[in-house]
């Protein structure tokens, strides 16, 4: 079993309104970093992107009722990675959830790099939507 540790960050809007503004896989590459700043391509059920180390492919859950908005990475260095992402109402806002999973052999120094990406990552989500 996997270690894992969420990150979250609240952004006063509607979750549902925040949902349907950023579910769209297209809409990833303008917060996250592991995606690079290049338009997603699709390929199948896969979308391919150029990200900061070399070709990425993405796989995204489908529209939902949930605000699900899980996600699968793979760089080609290893296994596809699961991201699981919620957004989940906040009183009048919304909450966004990552979680990262540690993976098999990664320091505690990548580990927690990774960890501070995903929060950088979600700091982005906020500016965009915010200003």
């Amino acid at each position: 079993m996997l270690s894992s540790h969420t990150v979250s960050l609240a952004i006063q809007r509607n979750w549902i309104d925040l949902y349907e503004t950023i579910w769209k896989p297209d809409f990833f590459p303008k917060w996250v970093s592991a995606l690079g700043k290049g338009p997603l391509e699709q390929d199948g059920n896969s979308w391919k992107s150029q990200g900061p180390h070399g070709p990425v492919k993405a796989r995204f859950t489908e529209y939902n009722a949930f605000c699900i908005m899980d996600h699968y990475i793979d760089s080609g260095y290893s296994k596809e990675i699961f991201i699981p992402m919620r957004i989940v109402a906040n009183e009048e806002g919304a909450q966004v959830l990552v979680t990262v999973f540690r993976q098999p052999l990664l320091s505690d120094e990548k580990f927690a790099q990774q960890l501070e990406s995903a929060q950088h990552d979600l700091q982005t989500l906020h500016s965009l939507l915010t200003t």
